[in-house]
């Protein structure tokens, strides 16, 4: 009986949409008054991970998006500085990021001054070149999994381009934020 060979798993990653970084959580956090944990660490000079920056700035849907990919993310590479952990969050205008990422303060008030939209090249020029870059390490195999909204072309429009059919849509999270 001859032996089977184990296929590798073209992976699956995830690019989660951003959290408003001009509403009244992001204003609360970046506050100097702010005693909490997570608005200390983001004065310090190691910040804080991204993810964790945004779950708290967008609430229970950013937490939700982030959960669900932690638990079901197969990066092709694990631990690649690229792909990182697999879960890759859109940014206002350093494109995409691991969630893992450190930020501080200041990075959270460069990402509001920027409007996310397709036509805005502050935003659309990062999130291009990340996606090219992740395309190129993941290879034509891994599938990637957008968690935010599809209904505008800010997302749809610069990550179609770069990966196409992989690009995928989760039923759940048509027509949300």
């Amino acid at each position: 009986m001859a032996k089977r060979r184990k296929q590798r798993d073209p992976g699956r990653i995830f690019l989660l949409s951003p959290a408003n970084c001009s509403g009244p959580r992001a204003q609360m956090v970046l506050s100097e008054r702010a005693t909490f944990d997570l608005a200390r660490r983001l004065r310090g000079a190691e910040g804080a991970a991204l993810g964790e920056v945004f779950a708290f700035v967008s609430g229970l849907y950013f937490k939700g998006k982030l959960a669900y990919a932690l638990r079901f993310a197969r990066p092709p590479d694990p631990g690649h500085p690229v792909a990182a952990s697999g879960v890759l969050v859109i940014t206002p205008s350093a494109g995409l990021r691991p969630a893992e990422t450190r930020v501080t303060a200041d990075a959270i008030r460069a990402f509001a001054a920027v409007d996310i939209a397709a036509n805005d090249p502050r935003y659309s020029r990062p999130l291009l070149a990340s996606a090219r870059a992740l395309d190129d390490e993941i290879g034509p195999d891994c599938d990637v999994v957008l968690l935010g909204s599809i209904a505008s072309a800010k997302y749809v429009d610069v990550l179609t381009g770069v990966f196409g059919a992989r690009l995928r849509f989760p039923i759940a999270f048509v027509g949300r934020g």
